[in-house]
Formats: C-alpha cells, sequence, structure tokens
C-alpha cells in the first residue's frame, strides 16, 4: 500500500477521516515487534480506517550521557516497513513541530509509579515519555494508540495518564515480541556485537527461569488443592513423579503462598551467572512487581504480576519482562 510521509500536524488534522484512528508511537530504527504493532492497529481501525505511525526521537526521554545522539535515525526504512505492515500515514514531525518554542515549561509528571525501576535508573524519562505521549495524543488525534508491553512500566504509566487525565482513547497492550533465541527485539540490539548478545540472552533466560519455577509452582498448587490438607497432600504431590515437583510437595504442602521469592531466586540466579561472563552482564534491577504501581509483591501476594529486569551489557542497556499471575493457595484456578 502506498504510505503517506507527513511532517506537520496541519497536515495530518487535513486529511479526511471515515472510521477509527489507530497510533502506532515510535522513535524510528522500526523492526519486527514495531511491524505486530501496526499490524494489530491494521485490525483494530478496519478496511475503513486509518493507522497512522508516528516517528519521533523525544529528546525529553534521554538523560545526560544515554544515546541521543547516536539513537538510529532510518526513515527511509521505517516508511518502507511502516507500508508494508499496514500504515496508511507516517508523522514524522521536527522536533519543532513538538516542541514549538523550545523545551516544554509544562510537562507530565509521573508521579510515584514514574520514580520506581526505570524511573530510579533514569530520573525524568517517564516525565518526558509522558510529556510527548500527550502531545502526541493531541497531534494526532486518535481513538485508539497501541504499546508494545516490553515496556511494561510506560504501559502502565500512559494507561494512567489517559484515566487520569480524561484522555478520550483508548489504550491497548500488544505481547512482546521476541527473537528465535528469545531476546527481546528491541531498536537497540543492534548495537550488541556477536558476544554481547550471547550475555545478553540472560535477561530473557533469567525471565523464563522465573516463569518456569512459577508454573511449576502453580501446577503443584492446582494439584494440592485436589486432595485434604494433611500429610497426605506431600505424599500426593511426590507421587506425581517429576523430579522437580517432588522436591517441591513438601514446600507446597506446607504453602509459603504464592511463591515469589522462589520466582526471583530461579531468575537471579541466571543473572548471577551472566556477570561471570565475558562480556559480564551488569544488573541493574530484577523485580517482581504489582502492575497497579509497580511495587515489589509479597509472599503472600495473588493476582496479576511482573517479572521485569534490566541489565547493561557493554554500553547497551536492555529491558525485559514477563507477566505472572499467583492464585491463592485454596482457591480454585
Amino acid at each position: 500500500m502506498t504510505t503517506t510521509v507527513l511532517s506537520t500536524a496541519a497536515d495530518l488534522h487535513a486529511r479526511a477521516r471515515a472510521g477509527r484512528r489507530a497510533v502506532v508511537m515510535t522513535m524510528g530504527a522500526l523492526h519486527e515487534g514495531h511491524a505486530t504493532l501496526i499490524r494489530t492497529a491494521r485490525t483494530l481501525a478496519g478496511p475503513d480506517g486509518e493507522v497512522v505511525v508516528t516517528v519521533f526521537v523525544n529528546p525529553l526521554q534521554f538523560g545526560r550521557g544515554e544515546d541521543l545522539d547516536r539513537y538510529p535515525r532510518t526513515l527511509d526504512a521505517d516508511v518502507e516497513l511502516a507500508g508494508r505492515s499496514g500504515a496508511d500515514v507516517v508523522f514524522a514531525p521536527a522536533v519543532d513541530e513538538v516542541y514549538p518554542g523550545g523545551e516544554p515549561q509544562v510537562r507530565i509528571t509521573a508521579g510515584p509509579m514514574g520514580e520506581r525501576l526505570e524511573g530510579s535508573s533514569r530520573p525524568g524519562h517517564f516525565d518526558g515519555m509522558l510529556t510527548v505521549v500527550a502531545k502526541l495524543l493531541h497531534l494526532t488525534r486518535p481513538d485508539v494508540a497501541l504499546y508494545g508491553q516490553k515496556d511494561a512500566q510506560q504501559l502502565a504509566l500512559i494507561r494512567r495518564m489517559v484515566r487520569d487525565l480524561n484522555f478520550g482513547v483508548e489504550i491497548v497492550g500488544v505481547p512482546t515480541v521476541r527473537e528465535e533465541d528469545g531476546l527481546a527485539l528491541s531498536s537497540r540490539n543492534r548495537y550488541l556485537s556477536a558476544a554481547e548478545r550471547r550475555t545478553a540472552l540472560a535477561l530473557s533466560g533469567a525471565l523464563f527461569a522465573g516463569q518456569d519455577r512459577h508454573a511449576a509452582q502453580e501446577a503443584l498448587r492446582a494439584r494440592a488443592r485436589e486432595v485434604p490438607a494433611t500429610r497426605a497432600r506431600a505424599e500426593a504431590l511426590s507421587a506425581i513423579g517429576e523430579s522437580r515437583a517432588a522436591a517441591d510437595a513438601h514446600a507446597v504442602a506446607t504453602a509459603v503462598p504464592g511463591g515469589p521469592a522462589a520466582v526471583r531466586a530461579a531468575a537471579r540466579q541466571v543473572l548471577d551467572e551472566a556477570a561471570r561472563l565475558e562480556p559480564p552482564l551488569a544488573l541493574d534491577y530484577l523485580a517482581l512487581v504489582d502492575p497497579a504501581d509497580f511495587t515489589e509483591i509479597g509472599d503472600d501476594f495473588t493476582g496479576d504480576a511482573i517479572l521485569a529486569v534490566a541489565a547493561r551489557v557493554g554500553a547497551t542497556r536492555l529491558i525485559d519482562n514477563v507477566p505472572l499471575t499467583f492464585t491463592s493457595f485454596g482457591a480454585a484456578s
């Protein structure tokens, strides 16, 4: 399909609109993860709707010493990928179109959630992110906007901003897209050397280890609910026959509810091993948090959670996460 490239909001507003407008916001350097967002937007917009992809490297999201200057800018390739994926328009404004008169004096503040994890590691990042998202929502005027779940804290903050400030737009999260080796797709992956990439696989490896540990615990809990709450419970669990199940049988039977500590430990073991590789992985954080506010969950937690990790390999900083759901020991699934 033919994709129109626009650089001003006036030109975008002048386009005739029939159906829904779906917007995918990017900083360019598009990859298959972005393509998945665009294809999902195409489905949501429908045949009569319009898909707009924004390409804007937001200077407010980069702190001192971060990679603003070397962040990849590949507009021609971005337009080609966006078009193949179903975009009608690529909106690629200049900095002075988004911030006329220089840096904005009035900005969105992310609040306490924006000071945790990524916010603690990158002070001011989420204020800059929410400010540009608010600006781009006004400039593009969508019915629905889509964001990747790889940036889980960003997605949570955007949803909170839209709810708290009454933006008339639907926010849709799209699952993380991974490469065949498990590494989450990111524009920054291109910075990694072959050796650095091998080390970087520890991020997804740690998350998958935590996820596997959690799945084993939940399977044991489901089995435990089927037998009486007596010594027979441990015996029944041991009879499952799986080595991991047998090892966990007594712990599950005596029920430390939820098992977040075991999930963290399984993930951290992978990260600790990666710290001894060459080049080493430098862990920023490993966190198991409540997606409502990104605070650490306790061992009695039930409900949805996010296991998140951030680390540096060489000069490249990467993030990743997986969702988990903790059930109550005595509740049905």
